[in-house]
């Protein structure tokens, strides 16, 4: 029995011996994510909040070698771009997750719609955009803002479409009996009661899709390009935070690269501001 006991005792020494360890290098892996993290955004804030002033949300982007100057026609143009993608994105994937998630256990189709959708979600961005210059820009002869969009929701979707179906599958089965117990349609179940249960998941998704895309700028390079005059229309080639902060933060213009730094910290503060909104608003919803 005492030689049970030893045993079972350096058994257990040896599993708490690696249970700090394994505490050790999580807490020492988060801490370098940490820091590496709070070096980044301190960088950020320094240097983007020196060059944000009025200008830069009334003016348009300066010529070369030129004094002054804002981004206010690439924040116009980012605007229009995502609102677009997300108008499209947001209804495909979340029709598609639902289909996945509520019709699509045994269909080919669904397996089909899975195997596209994870490889679209692990393809490389330029490639989209290299894909939609091929098909769109190079058949129309010319860059465009529709061009950008539809790169910007193809990216877009396949994430909703994931988020979607993975949330729809942790609602209880027990919703969906009670419905079915009381008479109810099944494409009615889906609409009316899975998509409302899972909601707050759902919007995360959109939100992870809204800010992946707003960062992208290789796809736009081969789709929308830049404008550096004020334009709404999205047949022609529209400015965008991100390629302007691409093409800035590369010249050797002060003005250019302060203006880099100005949009880099106006593009986080958006994604942050959306993902803090949305988290407020849904947590209400769902303690009411």
């Amino acid at each position: 029995m005492s030689v049970s006991n030893n045993f079972d005792m350096a058994v257990f020494a040896r599993r708490k011996r690696v249970n700090k360890i394994g505490l050790a290098l999580s807490m020492l892996a988060m801490a370098i994510g940490m820091a590496s993290l709070i070096w980044i955004l301190s960088i950020l804030f320094i240097k983007g909040f020196s060059a944000i002033n009025l200008n830069m949300f009334t003016a348009s982007t300066p010529a070369p070698g030129t004094e002054g100057g804002g981004l206010a026609n690439a924040i116009v143009g980012s605007l229009l771009l995502v609102g677009s993608c997300t108008f499209i994105s947001t209804p495909v994937g979340v029709l598609a997750g639902l289909y996945l998630s509520e019709y699509g256990d045994r269909s080919k189709v669904a397996s089909l719609t899975r195997f596209v959708t994870d490889i679209m979600l692990s393809a490389p961005s330029i490639v989209i955009g290299l894909f939609v210059y091929a098909l769109y820009v190079a058949k129309v002869q010319h860059f465009s803002g529709w061009a950008g969009t539809v790169a910007l929701a193809l990216i877009a979707i396949p994430v909703v479409v994931r988020t979607t179906e993975n949330m729809l599958r942790l609602v209880p089965g027990s919703l969906r009996e009670a419905a079915y117990a009381l008479g109810t349609p099944k494409w009615k179940v889906a609409f009316m009661v899975t998509l409302r249960a899972a909601q707050s998941g759902i919007m995360t998704g959109i939100l992870l899709a809204l800010a992946r895309v707003s960062g992208e700028t290789a796809p736009l390079l081969f789709t929308a390009l830049s404008n550096q005059f004020f334009s709404t229309d999205m047949n022609k080639p529209m400015a965008n935070l991100p390629v302007v902060i691409f093409q800035f933060a590369m010249s050797p213009y002060d003005n250019w690269v302060s203006l880099a730094w100005g949009g880099s910290l106006l593009i986080t503060f958006a994604v942050l501001g959306l993902n803090i909104l949305a988290r407020v608003v849904f947590r209400e919803k769902v303690q009411g």
